[in-house]
């Protein structure tokens, strides 16, 4: 179930809010002894969260699905998703999976039953924080306020659900919305400039997003890479090279290298521009749980 994007935050009794994480989203699967943890186009994530596997296979309920986030959360505890993207080069992150819905529990499918109900019964799963487990973050007051504190701690944002909506899956509903505090989205990687100074490698990302069948040019990247950042991430741009820009139009760009729109970048930035461009954009990392060809304009927050 996925959360529309709303400009303002709704209010009211019936509504319950939550921190919006900055992670991968996920589902964990258990039978008996085998979890599984699968990404939200159905990529298996299962090997690369050994922790969050071990975690979930300790619980008591041996018949369980679960949605949630796994994240890496800095020393403020915010939730970073560059953090994440490093877990397997720093040893200090420790990836965290926070539980926010359970669809099934016991072998009985709680989908149609209200949130209130399921997450009473998440709950009971996962009752606090237990070193990689976690159930997500409620507000307490309205909706107003539930931002403030999103802006104060410098969180990605809030989520509002209604109390009594059912979990409709593949959907995305008006019973769950997101307000974010800063702007944060994936974008299509379909070229490069040259390194200038002493950088290695390159020097911007040029991105896009599909509108229609046509990749949509929408700025350059120049800031948010580390060393081993600009070492991989030239190393896989330089097997996607291509003679042709992927963008039409094509941004008029002396000595662009251009590259098959493949690798999905998360991004952050200040604003759109009048024109559909970036503005004060920051590579954030790579997502690997997201294809190319699901970065559209006509869902571009």
């Amino acid at each position: 179930m996925l959360a529309t994007l709303s400009k303002s935050v709704v209010d009211g009794p019936e509504w319950v809010f939550e921190e919006k994480y900055d992670g991968i989203r996920a589902i964990a699967e258990r039978k008996g002894d085998r979890v599984t943890l699968s990404s939200r186009t159905g990529q298996d994530l299962t090997e690369g969260f050994a922790e969050v596997v071990d975690a979930i296979r300790a619980l008591t309920e041996k018949d369980l699905v679960l949605d949630g986030e796994l994240v890496v959360f800095d020393a403020a505890g915010v939730s970073r998703f560059q953090l994440l993207q490093r877990r397997g080069v720093d040893p200090r992150t420790r990836p965290v999976y926070v539980v926010f819905d359970v669809l099934r529990a016991g072998g009985k499918d709680l989908r149609a039953r209200p949130l209130a109900e399921r997450r009473a019964r998440l709950r009971e799963i996962v009752p606090k924080r237990s070193g990689v487990l976690m159930p997500s973050r409620q507000l307490r007051g309205n909706g107003n306020a539930a931002l403030d504190v999103a802006r104060d701690k410098g969180w990605e944002g809030v989520i509002a659900k209604l109390r009594d909506s059912r979990y409709d899956a593949g959907q995305r509903s008006t019973s769950w919305r997101k307000v974010k505090v800063r702007g944060e989205s994936e974008f299509v990687i379909g070229g490069y400039t040259p390194p200038q100074g002493a950088r290695a490698e390159f020097g911007a990302l040029l991105v896009g997003m599909f509108d229609g069948v046509r990749l949509r040019y929408t700025g350059k990247v120049g800031t948010g890479y580390t060393h081993e950042t600009l070492r991989d991430l030239g190393a896989k741009l330089r097997k996607l090279r291509s003679e042709k820009p992927p963008f039409d139009p094509a941004p008029r760009m002396r000595d662009a290298t251009w590259v098959k729109p493949e690798l999905v970048a998360q991004i952050a930035y200040a604003e759109w521009t009048a024109d559909g461009k970036l503005r004060q954009p920051a590579f954030l990392g790579l997502r690997t749980d997201k294809t190319a060809k699901e970065v559209t304009w006509a869902r571009r927050e």
